[in-house]
């Protein structure tokens, strides 16, 4: 017998001294999360998010050395009813001014601000301190502010401002991750013990999972060094990697208690389960590392450190499989199905391959071509509407309403619009130059008065910013529109084709850049239909590769790569149903925003790519196992999908729980990506591997086994060989060394 794949001799050899494979996995993830934490986090920087134009924009702010500006809170003043009572509203503003002065942490308190028509008036609070952390500091304006509502029933005094919204979204958020948190573990248990039936086999997964993120949390901490991190990416590493490490913890302990259930010793369980659920493992994670380096071609900060973070944990969940795992399996022996919950172990220890995915499966056997042409057409249709797909940034109007903060936000920018959207126009120039750019910004902020798609200017003119060096000015423009409506990006379009260059383009030595949240909204959705197709293009290609070599078959990796676009396809598709239609929000509780979240369509191609790629591995994996062995096609077929079923209906029943989960979130980006991905992993493991899959490799017969001569494999299994488990009894050479 030949030299057995590095990976098999790591699982014997974990196997076979699972007490060091155990502490030596251990020390791993002491060592990486320690050091990560020792080393410290380095987040990205305004030069790393640059994009586009409003990206430009704001590297030139950044490069003024402006000061930064104070953290600014408000006390508004409104009438419950009607118009407000001017007398009773000044009174109420002089309490409030009284008391918040003697508040710690309260730098200046300004005087009222009356609003155009007179509803509301508003006092303006300069906090001291970091602006950074002024939401940690604003609950005693908020008491102070309270005391006055007290003495002031008639009128509705409240606190609204960055700070308080930010106080208040954290609030809402910290609530909505610990209750995500505290759900995701028991449910995902509670899956795991159904599938198995026994509580420490449903144990193991969990522990890979965990002890994977961990190491995986370490070791981008120490990447950010050469990658910046962003927010998001601690989430992405706990998202993604509770998913590998639980498909493959389940791949890998399938398969072994099915070799023990033959009555195999738990070392050649565990070498068997190594040479083929391991080996769909790394191919399987070879190929989400793939998909996620994609991200790197996007040019984008965010993207760069998600690929880190998701390549990481992909990368350390493979090695765990490979490792600790095994050594665990052989360690714990038949112990690993000890407690067994008696009613869930019998449901568990029946074949998998029952006759309800045989009745599944009958249609696509029986008439492959009939069934194929229905299915791709179905789904194609389900894809249709992706091509109206809008892309869009949440803005302030998008977070839930729940909260008080946010209602008053509401009234705010019903009674002061200036106080809703912004542009800015950045403009660096010579110092010399400062007097001519001052004027030429101030004729620009004129020439908006009147027109609707702009806000009138405040009493005290336009909001002019200069940098102590004089070399770079900043004029905020107001628009009275919500960040992602066609309004507001019209104004941008007025901004950018006509205003600015009519009254910039004659000073001498400038450059000017139009930035703000409708900038950031249009420039993002365009870098993103722009890098879509690139990042796709070479992911395909690479996973092309990667499968061809593997299988050694073209018509196998052509296969994969269209299933996989056409599952894709179908998510993107859904995901415009649900969140660009009408008939969802009540059902789902989310207000629309009648577009998808502007990063969503590029890291869903990525995480869905990579992770339907292990069903596909998985499945195919079995059906090439049962066709070198002999068997017809469509027998094959049949053996592989029922054989793998129970597998992977449990590992997307996992992966969909836990999305869903993600779905009940307040904010829509979350739920976006929340439903997006359930209902891609629902539909890939479900219609794609049991109706399309089948009826096209049905279909196809031997042809899938085709290569060109070049890529075809040497010996006897020449024609078909891609792992070869070995015969049903233990060799001699696995009894020699048991």
């Amino acid at each position: 017998m030949g030299r057995r794949p590095v990976t098999v001799r790591m699982a014997r050899w974990s196997a076979e001294h699972p007490w060091r494979a155990i502490a030596l996995w251990v020390v791993f993830v002491a060592v990486c999360f320690v050091g990560g934490n020792a080393a410290g986090l380095k987040e990205a920087t305004a030069q790393d998010d640059a994009i586009g134009e409003a990206g430009r924009a704001y590297v030139m702010i950044d490069n003024g050395g402006f000061a930064d500006e104070p953290a600014v809170d408000n006390v508004l003043i409104t009438a419950r009813t009607g118009k407000l009572d001017v007398a009773a509203g000044e009174k109420a503003a002089a309490d409030a001014t009284a008391k918040l002065r003697s508040v710690t942490g309260v730098a200046e308190v300004g005087q009222p601000i009356p609003a155009n028509d007179g509803s509301a008036l508003l006092v303006p609070i300069t906090m001291s301190g970091d602006p950074d952390t002024a939401s940690d500091r604003v609950e005693p304006l908020r008491a102070a502010t309270a005391s006055v509502q007290q003495a002031h029933p008639d009128l509705r005094i409240e606190q609204v401002g960055g700070p308080s919204i930010g106080k208040a979204l954290d609030d809402t958020l910290g609530d909505d991750f610990t209750r995500a948190e505290i759900l995701s573990l028991p449910v995902t248990l509670a899956i795991l013990i159904l599938v198995f039936g026994a509580l420490i086999a449903a144990g193991v997964p969990l522990l890979l999972a965990l002890s994977s993120v961990t190491a995986a949390m370490g070791l981008s901490t120490l990447a950010s060094h050469l990658v910046p991190s962003t927010d998001v990416t601690a989430s992405v590493i706990l998202l993604i990697g509770m998913a590998v490490g639980v498909d493959y913890s389940l791949f890998y302990v399938r398969r072994e208690r099915e070799e023990r259930a033959k009555g195999r010793g738990h070392v050649d369980a565990v070498e068997i389960a190594a040479e083929t659920s391991g080996h769909a493992v790394v191919v399987s994670g070879t190929a989400v590392v793939i998909a996620m380096a994609g991200l790197f071609l996007a040019g984008d900060s965010t993207f760069s450190s998600l690929a880190v973070g998701s390549i990481l944990v992909v990368a350390v969940a493979v090695l765990g499989s490979l490792t600790v795992l095994p050594a665990l399996l052989a360690k714990l022996g038949r112990w690993v199905d000890r407690p067994r919950v008696p009613f869930l172990w019998r449901l568990s220890a029946r074949s998998s391959g029952g006759s309800f995915w045989r009745r599944v499966l009958h249609p696509a056997l029986r008439w492959p071509a009939a069934t194929l042409v229905v299915s791709v057409l179905a789904l194609l249709a389900l894809a249709a509407p992706a091509l109206g797909m809008n892309l869009k940034f949440p803005g302030t109007e998008d977070l839930p309403r729940t909260t008080p903060a946010m209602q008053a936000y509401d009234r705010l920018t019903a009674s002061y619009p200036s106080n809703g959207t912004n542009h800015l126009v950045a403009v660096t120039a010579p110092a010399s130059a400062a007097s001519s750019v001052h004027t030429a910004l101030e004729k620009l902020a004129r020439s908006t008065e009147g027109d609707p798609l702009f806000a009138p200017l405040e009493q005290d003119g336009p909001d002019i910013e200069v940098s102590p060096d004089k070399t770079v000015s900043v004029l905020h423009v107001a628009t009275p529109f919500s960040s992602r409506s066609d309004s507001a990006t019209d104004s941008l379009h007025r901004l950018r084709s006509d205003l600015v260059p009519a009254a910039l383009g004659g000073v001498a030595g400038v450059s000017y850049a139009v930035g703000g949240d409708v900038a950031n909204n249009e420039d993002y959705a365009k870098h993103i239909w722009r890098t879509l197709p690139i990042v796709a293009g070479v992911v395909l290609l690479l996973t092309f590769l990667m499968m061809a070599r593997t299988f050694r078959s073209v018509v196998v990796a052509l296969t994969s790569i269209l299933l996989n676009l056409l599952s894709v396809s179908a998510a993107y598709g859904l995901l415009v149903l649900v969140f660009q239609g009408s008939w969802a929000p009540d059902l789902l509780n989310f207000t629309s925003m009648d577009a998808i979240v502007s990063w969503l369509p590029l890291f869903l191609f990525v995480v869905l790519f990579g992770l339907s790629m292990d069903y596909h591995v998985f499945v195919v994996s079995r059906i090439r196992e049962a066709v070198q062995r002999g068997m017809p096609t469509r027998e094959a077929v049949a053996e592989g999908i029922t054989g793998s079923a129970g597998t992977v209906s449990s590992a997307a029943l996992v992966m969909v729980a836990v999305f869903s989960i993600f779905a009940t979130l307040s904010t829509i980006d979350m739920k976006q990506l929340g439903i997006g991905l359930a209902a891609a992993i629902l539909l890939d493991a479900t219609i794609i591997r049991a109706v399309v899959l089948p009826s096209a490799m049905t279909l196809l017969g031997r042809a899938n086994w085709w290569a060109p001569r070049f890529m075809r494999p040497r010996g006897r299994h020449a024609a078909t060989a891609v792992v070869t488990p070995p015969a049903p009894s233990p060799s001699p050479e696995l009894a020699g060394r048991r």
